[in-house]
């Protein structure tokens, strides 16, 4: 019995050596690291200098931004007073406050809509910078996933926990500096948020020959 035993623990010794080098094989292939793309890009030398700029281009914008928002919730003040006031009431007039509750979102919504219009012209220059990054986003993860020997990328939140050898959120970052070390934020005419980017400028046409004599 003794020895039925040791010969069934040398067999299992021997399947173990021989899969072992297929079962580290299979983990070298399966390489994993952890990659927070937009924390990649907000990290980016180009993003930090398209926002710089964006403030001393738009500062008159911005400003104004600011200012329009507290007069806002200054302007708001006194209808949310009103409000608190009549929900501590004895004996709360549900219709009132249902009533208070009402105009102040409508105000609120108002206000919002108000401001997200002046702050268009510093989004949508903003919205380009980062379209301009987001085209060199595929390129620059490939060449993070070949230097690190990965073959599988995920996502922060799609783990549960990670070590952080693994984390290569600055690697994509150090790549997009060398790929795109800087952006424009002079928007181009025309130009929205979601469309691609407009082709680079045509060279001139030569001028067209003239025929002598008629």
């Amino acid at each position: 019995m003794t020895k039925t035993l040791k010969i069934a623990a040398l067999g299992t010794a021997a399947i173990v050596a021989a899969f072992s080098p297929s079962i580290a094989s299979a983990q070298t292939a399966s390489t994993v690291i952890i990659v927070d793309k937009d924390a990649a890009v907000q990290g980016s030398a180009a993003l930090q200098g398209a926002i710089a700029q964006i403030k001393v281009t738009y500062a008159a914008t911005i400003g104004q931004w600011e200012a329009r928002g507290k007069q806002l919730d200054a302007s708001l003040q006194p209808q949310v007073t009103a409000f608190q006031a009549a929900q501590k009431a004895a004996v709360p007039n549900r219709t009132l406050l249902q009533n208070q509750y009402n105009a102040i979102q409508a105000k609120q919504q108002e206000g919002a809509a108000e401001l997200q219009r002046m702050f268009a012209p510093v989004q949508r220059a903003q919205d380009y910078a980062l379209t301009q990054i987001s085209t060199h986003m595929a390129s620059a993860l490939k060449a993070v996933m070949t230097k690190r020997g990965a073959s599988v990328v995920l996502v922060p939140q799609a783990t549960v926990s990670y070590q952080p050898a693994v984390d290569a959120t600055k690697d994509l970052t150090d790549e997009l500096n060398i790929e795109v070390p800087t952006v424009s934020t002079a928007v181009p005419a025309g130009w929205q948020p979601g469309q691609a980017l407009p082709a680079a400028n045509p060279p001139a046409s030569a001028p067209a020959a003239t025929t002598g004599g008629r």
